[in-house]
């Protein structure tokens, strides 16, 4: 999000640029550090109150996580948060990345301009900024928005937008970097990111390609971990 909340020394919400953008935020981070447990109950109610805001911005954010695949609502139940990956969907997931996205990045390099590297650039610089004030959860999770959103520029560099439609529609970075809370995943990926950045410079579709390719299948052995 655009506008990070202000927190006091508590932890609560001090004064948001906008209220229901700031409880997102918050619940995000949770969800992603695993501080909310894949398949818990989110009590509307008790999060308000450990937010300090209303019930009202709750919803509003919950709304919003739920059109992300993080959270689920159920009839008489209410919210909670998506069940964590199996090792099932966890492999399909990974088979269907590495027919489609290594495809994307060739298409990407043959149709790149000045303008779209640099896109690319600034994406990646995101990355590995982590500006302050930032906690372990809050960089973690912002590295992962982050990260969708470098392959998201790259899939709409490469035009294809049934691949671009078909990734999105699976939130795929949202739900692996919820596997694993652990700086290894951030600290290789970037470096992975580069090598695709240089692939793109030179111009070198075959290059792209391969690297791309090669972080997916590095990322699928990093996350692996998660199931021993």
């Amino acid at each position: 999000m655009a506008d990070i909340e202000q927190q006091d020394r508590k932890g609560k919400l001090a004064r948001p640029s906008s209220i229901s953008e700031g409880v997102y935020d918050r619940i995000y981070e949770r969800i992603m550090a695993l501080e909310i447990a894949p398949g818990a109950r989110i009590p509307i109610d008790a999060l308000a109150r450990d937010l300090n805001v209303s019930q009202t911005p709750v919803r509003e954010a919950l709304s919003m996580l739920e059109r992300e695949g993080l959270v689920r609502k159920a009839h008489l139940i209410g919210y909670s948060a998506a069940p964590q990956l199996t090792r099932k969907e966890f492999d399909d997931l990974y088979t269907f990345r590495l027919l489609l996205e290594p495809e994307a990045a060739r298409l990407a390099c043959r149709n790149m301009t000045p303008e779209a590297l640099a896109r690319l650039e600034t994406d990646a610089a995101d990355m590995g900024r982590g500006e302050p004030p930032v906690d372990r959860n809050s960089r973690y999770s912002r590295f992962a928005r982050a990260d969708a959103q470098f392959h998201d520029d790259i899939l709409a560099i490469g035009g294809n937008q049934v691949i671009r439609q078909a990734l999105a529609d699976q939130h795929v970075h949202l739900h692996i970097f919820r596997l694993m809370f652990h700086s290894r995943v951030t600290q290789e990926a970037l470096e992975e990111h580069e090598r695709l950045l240089v692939a793109f410079r030179e111009g070198d579709p075959e290059a792209a390609h391969q690297a791309m390719y090669d972080h997916i299948d590095r990322s699928r052995a990093r996350l692996l971990l998660a199931y021993e």
